[in-house]
């Protein structure tokens, strides 16, 4: 058999470079990419050290812990006790969902005669099995794995930090509440240029049971303004409450959207309660997150420290305000 060091170097130098620039991206350490290149030349070394057989003493659980231990304190140095066990956690889970994955990937690849050839019985009468994966489909997989966790990870930290920013929505409306999840949109700046008054955005099909049925279709096709005009020939128990706010949206022009005068809104975000009355529930005919995770977006204003918010201090937009959605 011919064995390529050169080739089985390389190989664990990237792979190596890969878990450690994934393990600082995950714990957002910053480091210099000369001490990453030589912290994975230390455990592409450690590999190569394999062909030499006055080496084997080396393959011990308490020599590789300790490699490990020492590429770390390369590349991240010490800082301090706590820091540097979570480095070392974050490094290992990241080997290992790698490890698992190539392993995971390997198996439902094979059919069943594959796997049969790998069992066999012990001496004992145990069963065991021997798992073969070839030296490229190893390689490649390892960075497909490593890719795919950093994507699923992103998003989850993404969803948390979002989550920070959503709350409970509670509208009233007469007799009716509605109650849906909100997000808190900082950029957003829509106010009714007359009065002043912020807009909240809802998602229509929240109010359906409300609306006159035609109405849904409507608003999804953007016409609110055209609803207004047929009022007279709908019968509507908010006629009185209804507002067409102005507003300009990303890369169109000027339109408007059909809003309704709440008495008021509850707004709870983490342990911060607001309760606004004077503001306006604008109406989307479509859906405002494509995961449904929230059915709302709060404009700034509404959110004040100290409980109860009227929203006094919003300042008039020079012109028709911008809603990004």
């Amino acid at each position: 058999m011919v064995v390529y060091i050169d080739l089985i170097f390389i190989t664990n130098l990237l792979i190596d470079g890969a878990l450690l620039w994934l393990t600082a991206w995950m714990r957002k350490l910053r480091f210099r990419w000369w001490r990453l290149t030589v912290s994975a030349a230390v455990g592409a070394l450690y590999v190569v050290m394999m062909f030499v057989p006055q080496l084997s003493f080396m393959y011990t659980f308490v020599i590789k812990f300790a490699l490990s231990l020492l590429m770390l304190w390369i590349v991240f140095g010490f800082g301090s006790l706590q820091n540097y066990i979570r480095n070392m956690g974050a490094f290992y889970i990241i080997n290992f969902a790698a490890a698992g994955g190539i392993i995971g990937i390997h198996y439902l690849l094979q059919n069943s005669g594959e796997i049969f050839n790998g069992i066999w019985y012990t001496a004992s009468g145990g069963l065991s099995f021997e798992l073969k994966i070839g030296f490229w489909f190893a390689f490649i997989m390892c960075f497909a794995v490593l890719l795919w966790f950093k994507l699923v990870y992103a998003s989850r930290r993404k969803l948390e930090n979002r989550q920070e920013y959503m709350g409970e929505v509670i509208a009233f409306v007469g007799d009716c509440q509605i109650h849906c999840t909100g997000l808190l949109d900082t950029g957003n700046q829509l106010t009714d240029p007359l009065t002043r008054t912020p807009v909240m955005v809802m998602e229509a099909s929240l109010w359906k049971e409300k609306l006159p049925p035609a109405w849904m279709e409507r608003l999804s096709e953007g016409e609110p303004d055209k609803l207004v005009l047929e009022l007279d020939d709908e019968e509507f128990e908010w006629r009185d409450r209804l507002r067409l706010v102005p507003y300009r949206g990303v890369n169109r022009g000027s339109a408007f959207m059909l809003a309704i005068k709440p008495d008021a809104v509850e707004i709870r975000i983490g342990d911060q309660t607001s309760r606004c009355r004077k503001v306006l529930i604008g109406l989307d005919g479509g859906q405002l997150s494509g995961d449904r995770s929230y059915q709302a977006i709060i404009h700034p204003d509404l959110v004040r420290e100290g409980g109860e918010s009227s929203a006094q201090d919003a300042k008039p937009p020079a012109n028709s305000p911008t809603l990004t959605l």
